[in-house]
């Protein structure tokens, strides 16, 4: 019997192109080392995004095409995960604490982008993932309700606060600080100043990922934010319908002019259906999601149900990922999760942080 070849493992591992990656494992880079001692083969898998859901089912599909290999008796899967800072606009810097922004915006209001955002983050986190969100409705802010929380943040020296914590993901609102009625009647400046600050002055604890639920719209306030805040990547949220795709357009568009990477498009409120009688209605359309992901060669990373449970959940204080961490829509969450990582995983990584910092003095 012929002794088994690291490149006879290679070969195999070439075959399975990864779903999250849309590459074969040995072109994305993740596999670091294959050790064959006999007829005996291990496979180390280092993945840059979060994928606990994915995990198991990785290391089936490795080792079904391992075991293919003529002589080869046993296979040992080890996957870990690490998530690296990932390159953002030119002339903004990285923030301290956080390795990777993802801007999460919708060209109108009334898409269930805010939603979409906790979600996400939860997903995220449910995948391994240490996720922040920060509120960036200022007008509106949504967050305190959705993350079923109350109260007012901490301050320890009197100028930073600490962000506010519950289902494991930290979160900071403005309305952590104003009474949940009082509306901010505030010009453009001084919003983008206020959002600037709940950002900087919020003392984030090492996030592989701050989701930043942006306000909908492509005016000033979202324009000052793409080229000030260092952003990794974007994801556009939109329903099916016409008009509502006709604003998440422009919203992709002004990404794309401050050199913010589209991660993909999520399409909510694709299908309704029927808790009486099970029927599925297109309400807002159908297709329009996927229209616009091709058009821009994006990925549509998922569409999402009208159901009544995504709205009591979020209103309720416990979002559909925390409140039902099995069902079918939690699922299709960390799905769209998992797909932003591997994206953003692609990207170039931000090697600021390893680079010294020299100064020069004058002795």
């Amino acid at each position: 019997m012929s002794a088994v070849s690291q490149l006879q493992v290679e070969t195999q591992l070439k075959e399975y192109v990864d779903p999250y990656l849309e590459k074969d494992l040995i072109s994305a880079g993740v596999i670091k080392n294959i050790d064959v001692n006999g007829d005996a083969v291990k496979v180390d898998v280092l993945l840059g995004f979060a994928s606990n859901g994915y995990a198991q089912s990785l290391r089936e599909s490795i080792s079904e095409k391992v075991k293919a290999i003529q002589g080869v008796s046993s296979v040992d899967v080890n996957i870990s995960q690490k998530i690296v800072s990932h390159s953002v606009q030119q002339g903004v810097k990285p923030l301290p604490n956080i390795k990777n922004v993802i801007a999460v915006a919708s060209g109108k209001g009334g898409v269930g982008k805010s939603t979409t955002s906790v979600n996400l983050g939860l997903a995220l986190a449910a995948e391994g993932a240490s996720v922040g969100i920060l509120d960036g409705d200022i007008y509106g802010p949504s967050m305190p309700r959705l993350m079923g929380l109350s109260g007012q943040p901490d301050s320890k020296d009197g100028k930073s606060m600490e962000p506010m914590e519950n289902y494991g993901v930290q979160a900071m609102s403005i309305g952590f600080l104003i009474e949940e009625e009082t509306p901010m009647i505030w010009r453009g400046p001084m919003v983008t100043q206020a959002l600037e600050q709940l950002l900087t002055e919020t003392n984030w604890r090492e996030l592989d990922y701050l989701i930043i639920d942006l306000p909908p719209g492509t005016g000033d306030i979202q324009l000052t934010l793409a080229q000030k805040v260092p952003v990794s990547g974007a994801v556009i949220v939109t329903t099916p319908q016409d008009i509502a795709l006709l604003d998440a357009r422009k919203g992709l568009k002004m990404f794309e002019k401050v050199n913010v990477p589209v991660l993909g498009i999520v399409e909510n409120m694709s299908t309704h259906i029927c808790s009486q009688c099970g029927h599925e209605e297109h309400i807002f359309g159908s297709g329009g999601g996927a229209k616009m992901a091709s058009d821009y060669n994006v990925d549509l990373l998922g569409s999402l149900p009208l159901d009544i449970q995504i709205r009591e959940q979020g209103d309720n204080g416990k979002p559909t990922v925390a409140a039902d961490p099995d069902g079918a829509i939690s699922q299709a969450y960390r799905e769209i999760a998992r797909k932003v990582g591997a994206k953003l995983s692609l990207q170039a990584k931000d090697y600021s942080a390893k680079f010294p910092n020299i100064v020069i003095e004058n002795s």
